[in-house]
């Protein structure tokens, strides 16, 4: 049932309206926090007011303009759309909480910038999150990549200009080289009909070879999923501080690459469609092969963050992987991971900027015996190495269980080989750095330990990791609402 709501639209609109307030409040930085805070607040307040609608089956719909005949700016909100904007604005919350912490201890300029410019990214993450059709969801996808653009280049050196070159250049250029075509075609063979209804409209319109050139031209086009081939821009964005690759990695723009290709299977070719096409294979091996070299790449990685960087590389990649089985079981894994993967892996990224808050250290080398002074840190650290890994009792678990489940009803023994061997890649390139900060004792420099005089990161850098690596927790003893909502499109 489709029911008409204002309220998807202020949920887009709160973070966006905060800007102004943000900006003006340059030279009152507890303002200016303090806006940024009452905006996530509300936005999250506004998503939980949708939730039980969209329990009950409603879909809430809001359209303004018209910027193709028959084309409006709409807002659709459905179960997908409610997961991902549950996951972003309960995290945005967290994030600012981080980044007070974070950019105060460091003492970075333009803070002010950098706020506006997180409130510009989330209200564009919203905005992808509620697209009512193709149109919506490819604008808001490429305001997301000007808005973070200023995040990834913040510290303005050299190394920075020459990351955000690369960030922008590739998430710009495989959207208009590939996205933009595909939807102009989309466009075309649809009859201008380009809405996300409960039915594909893409169904029944299109044969198995132009098919599958579209299905590749969006897949690898929404290059924030991080696919090999067009996965560089990610490794190359760390050089941001580390609320932005937590940003990067968990609330937003990763996810909302896997988001963009969760809405073309089911939105716009929908799962029995594809399945009559018999494409989506090509698409399982893209994401099997991503999934196994940047497990691979990973464990040759020493900077912390760029090793977390090809960690979620993989991690991305078990979500299409998931989609692409075109199963109930498949799909369900795939949008749970999103959850999953988002608490997991911004936990691990508050760690590491704890640790470098903390300690100046960057390097996985470095963080021998660690433990002894960031004990809270590290064990944070270690819960979301687990889930990440997907091991029981934590969340990840129940969207590997699914996933597996998913290649068992494709047939696809290989992928399950693929899930098996990755997991192992998992842990062996994520344990072994909570396990030698705990229980190894730091080298030894003049008698003392080298490590002597650090201490744990400021309360507000502590207490976002310690919410996050609970929720992995929370999550798998309590995965109902994420399986409710997947099951809301898997029907």
């Amino acid at each position: 049932m489709i029911e008409f709501s204002f309220i998807p639209l202020f949920t887009w609109l709160v973070s966006l309206l905060a800007v102004p307030a943000i900006l003006l409040c340059r030279k009152k930085p507890d303002v200016r926090e303090g806006v940024t805070f009452l905006a996530a607040f509300l936005k999250l307040g506004m998503v939980f007011m949708m939730l039980p609608l969209i329990r009950d089956g409603k879909i809430l719909h809001f359209r303004f303009g018209e910027i193709l005949p028959g084309i409006p700016i709409e807002f659709r909100v459905d179960g997908l759309g409610m997961l991902f904007a549950l996951v972003a604005s309960s995290l945005w919350i967290l994030t600012t909480l981080y980044s007070v912490g974070y950019m105060r201890g460091l003492k970075e300029h333009d803070q002010t910038r950098f706020f506006a410019c997180f409130a510009i990214s989330l209200s564009a993450t919203i905005g992808v999150a509620f697209a009512g059709n193709l149109l919506t969801l490819y604008i808001f996808y490429e305001i997301l990549s000007l808005s973070t653009y200023p995040l990834v280049t913040h510290h303005g050196d050299k190394e920075a200009r020459t990351g955000g070159r690369t960030y922008l250049s590739h998430l710009l250029g495989t959207s208009v080289a590939f996205v933009l075509p595909a939807m102009i075609y989309c466009y075309w063979k649809s009859g201008t009909d380009i809405n996300f209804t409960e039915g594909a409209f893409l169904d029944g319109k299109i044969g198995s070879s132009d098919g599958l050139i579209v299905l590749l031209a969006f897949t690898l086009g929404f290059a924030k999923s991080g696919l090999m081939p067009f996965h560089s821009w990610l490794p190359n964005a760390m050089v941001a501080p580390t609320p932005v690759s937590a940003l990067l990695h968990a609330v937003a723009v990763v996810k909302v690459g896997v988001f963009c290709i969760l809405r073309i299977f089911t939105g716009v070719f929908g799962t029995d469609f594809l399945q009559k096409l018999n494409v989506g294979t090509v698409i399982t091996y893209i994401a099997a092969f991503t999934i196994i070299v940047s497990s691979l790449i990973a464990l040759t990685q020493d900077n912390l963050k760029r090793r977390l960087a090809f960690s979620t590389i993989g991690q991305l990649a078990y979500i299409v992987l998931g989609v692409s089985f075109l199963s109930s079981n498949g799909v369900t894994g795939s949008v749970m991971h999103i959850a999953m993967h988002a608490f997991g892996k911004i936990t691990l990224f508050f760690c590491a900027g704890a640790i470098f808050v903390a300690s100046g250290k960057k390097y996985i080398s470095q963080m021998v015996g660690l433990g002894k002074q960031m004990p809270i840190t590290m064990i944070a650290f270690l819960i979301g190495s687990l889930s990440i890994i997907g091991l029981p009792p934590f969340g990840g678990a129940w969207s590997k269980w699914y996933l597996f489940l998913g290649a068992l009803d494709a047939n696809q023994t290989a992928m399950v080989i693929v899930l098996v061997i990755s997991s192992l890649l998992n842990i062996a390139y994520l344990l072994p750095i909570p396990v030698n900060a705990l229980f190894r004792s730091p080298p030894q420099k003049d008698g003392k330990g080298s490590d002597a005089g650090i201490k744990e990161a400021p309360l507000a850098c502590l207490i976002p990791l310690c919410i996050t690596a609970l929720a992995g927790l929370l999550f798998f003893l309590f995965p109902g609402l994420g399986f409710e909502l997947a099951q809301l499109i898997t029907k």
